[in-house]
This record gives structure tokens, C-alpha cells and sequence, in this order.
């Protein structure tokens, strides 16, 4: 029987909070998904609303793309979108109003030993169809920042009074500029 474990992670929380400075290290524990060879093939379900933020899956799909050890090609959703539920294999990608809740982003990841065998990446609506978080900087950060949890990364910083890298994987309160992973976020992959 395999042991699964489930991880939540509140990506993008709306209340600010104080944590340590960028990590040297930002991987999610030892978490990763199982490879013999590189690239591995993670695909990314397609459960997002096409005119709110097909682009900007295809974006971060493409930019996690540009790692040499993984693929991200976009398929068609194995899920709906309100219940967003994993399929083995794969990180499925779902937007919703999933309500007034304190999260942009949130990612789940379910692991058999160290190894992740599927994943979970949400974008709340509740917000992101208001300002100031329904702009092109705000859903790119958290699209590829909950995309990059599906793969085991962490956060570099969770300081959102800071912006000490130019990576979407950190936290923010000012998020242009940091839509996209960097040069870190793929060495850690």
C-alpha cells in the first residue's frame, strides 16, 4: 500500500506576515518527482478558465520549460474546476471563486515516499477578478508560483515587505517583475 501524504501549502496568503529572509535553499521538504533520466514529464491538466487565464498557464508552462530536467506540455483537465481533484501523474491546474478565504494561490502536492505522484495548483477567482489582484503581474506570480510548488519548490521568501529576488517563487506585495521562476528556482529543480 502506498503511503500518500498530503501537503497544503498557502502560496499567496493575502495577510502579511513576517518570516525569515530568502533561503538559500527552497525546496518543498525532500519532496520531488521520481525521474530515471532527465527531463522528467510532468503535464499540467488544463482546468482554468480559458479567457481569465488560459494565457498565462501556457506562460508558465513555458517558462518551467526552460528547466533541463523537467517538461510541463499542457493537457486537457482531468477535473472540474470547483472540486479540482489530483490525477496520478500530473499537477492539475483549476481556477474557481473558491471563496473569501485569505488565499490567491494554494497547492497540494500527494507523495509516496519522497517522491510526489500528483498535484494540485489553484487560482481563487474571489480575488483575482478584483483589483488590484486581476492584473497580468498578480496571475502570472501566482500561476507559476502554485505550478512551482506542484514540483516541489518552496518559497525563496516569505517576507512580503521585501522583494529580494526577481523569482515567482518568493512573496510579495508588489509582484511585477516577478512573474516568471529564476535562475535559482531552476538549480533547485
Amino acid at each position: 500500500m502506498r503511503l500518500r501524504l498530503s501537503l497544503v501549502l498557502v502560496a499567496v496568503a493575502l495577510v502579511l506576515a513576517s518570516a525569515p529572509a530568502a533561503m538559500a535553499e527552497h525546496a518543498w521538504g525532500n519532496y520531488h518527482w521520481s525521474r530515471s533520466s532527465n527531463p522528467v514529464e510532468v503535464p499540467l491538466g488544463n482546468n482554468v478558465d480559458a479567457a481569465k487565464w488560459g494565457a498565462h498557464l501556457s506562460e508558465a508552462a513555458s517558462d518551467w520549460n526552460q528547466s533541463s530536467v523537467l517538461t510541463t506540455p499542457v493537457v486537457a483537465g482531468g477535473t472540474s474546476p470547483r472540486n479540482c481533484r489530483p490525477t496520478d501523474g500530473r499537477i492539475e491546474v483549476c481556477t474557481d471563486s473558491y471563496g473569501n478565504n485569505g488565499w490567491l494561490g494554494i497547492a497540494q502536492i500527494w507523495t509516496s515516499g519522497n517522491h510526489i505522484v500528483k498535484a494540485t495548483a489553484k487560482m481563487n477567482d474571489y480575488y483575482h477578478d478584483r483589483e488590484p489582484y486581476n492584473s497580468y503581474s498578480w496571475k502570472q506570480l501566482v500561476m507559476c508560483q502554485e505550478v512551482g510548488h506542484g514540483f516541489g519548490l518552496g518559497h525563496q521568501n516569505e517576507d512580503f515587505s521585501t522583494d529580494l529576488t526577481r523569482s515567482c517563487m518568493e512573496y510579495t506585495s508588489a509582484p511585477e517583475g516577478n512573474e516568471h521562476p529564476d535562475s535559482h528556482d531552476y538549480n533547485m529543480l
